[in-house]
């Protein structure tokens, strides 16, 4: 099933907390002076007109990157992510916005490189349009991302950041994610990983993240950011989280301060809050 286009949601709350967090992992292994890796497993286009029909159809960037553009008074980390998002809106105007790929791209240094894997052939042709150019810093794989993290790791370079965010459109991708995870940790128990995860009522959403801690990762961190209540038909995403194995040390400290004045800008009721915990090895 691949009717699932991010175009539609792009920008929304669930970005902004993703790419929030991508954008800090980066930045602190931009800080040793060794090479890294980011792997994307589910690339999608990698950039997207905000004007486009798809992204006009919901508006979902209004009530995320909508609400931080022209805001005063957020912590660095957030300011950081926006500034990021407006290198593609040169003219002040917000009228694109960035996939993970481009954010990553933007954040790596010479000898870094870039590897994206994505199934979706529309999105593909539209991700190596992205990337026309690019050089052998970045490799996109058409196909299943799972897959290919079989092939690449553990990466030459022994330091990486695996980037895993599907659509979730089926009750197999939440089996997918538990063990493609598992199977990566065997081959890479030192990568960072970053999964992202939609806050459904769906019964796979909620048990997600026990799945997760089973893994038995020595060191994790688990964040989530909820918008708004969860609705009395139990139907839409009211928020979602990251579980990050293996993450910088500073991150915790660093969402701590920034995830209050991000729900206090997203929140659209009083059920907006954000919740942090963590594992150390």
């Amino acid at each position: 099933m691949l009717s699932y286009r991010h175009a539609f949601h792009a920008g929304n709350h669930a970005d902004v907390l993703k790419h929030l967090i991508l954008v800090q992992i980066a930045r602190y292994m931009g800080e040793k002076p060794a090479p890294f890796w980011i792997i994307d497993t589910h690339a999608g286009a990698g950039r997207y007109a905000l004007e486009s029909e798809h992204a006009r159809k919901l508006g979902e960037w209004r009530e995320g990157i909508g609400r931080l553009w022209d805001t005063d008074g957020l912590p660095p980390a957030a300011v950081d992510y926006v500034e990021q998002v407006k290198m593609l809106n040169p003219d002040g105007q917000l009228r694109h916005y960035p996939g993970s790929p481009w954010l990553a791209r933007q954040l790596l240094r010479d000898g870094d490189r870039l590897r994206l894997y994505e199934l979706h052939s529309t999105d593909g042709k539209l991700l190596q349009e992205a990337f026309r150019g690019a050089g052998r810093q970045v490799t996109i794989t058409a196909g299943d991302g799972f897959a290919g993290l079989k092939a690449i790791l553990p990466p030459p370079p022994r330091r990486a950041l695996v980037l895993i965010d599907p659509s979730y459109e089926t009750r197999d991708d939440y089996t997918a994610v538990v063990k493609g995870l598992q199977e990566a940790l065997k081959r890479f128990a030192t990568g960072t990983y970053a999964l992202w995860y939609p806050m459904l009522h769906k019964l796979e959403s909620r048990q997600l993240p026990a799945r997760l801690k089973a893994l038995g990762a020595a060191s994790w961190l688990h964040v989530t950011l909820e918008v708004r209540a969860p609705a009395r038909d139990g139907f839409g995403m009211h928020g979602s989280g990251m579980f990050v194995i293996n993450p910088p040390w500073t991150l915790e400290k660093t969402l701590h301060k920034t995830l209050p004045a991000i729900v206090a800008r997203l929140a659209q009721d009083g059920g907006a809050r954000y919740t942090l915990e963590s594992q150390s090895a």
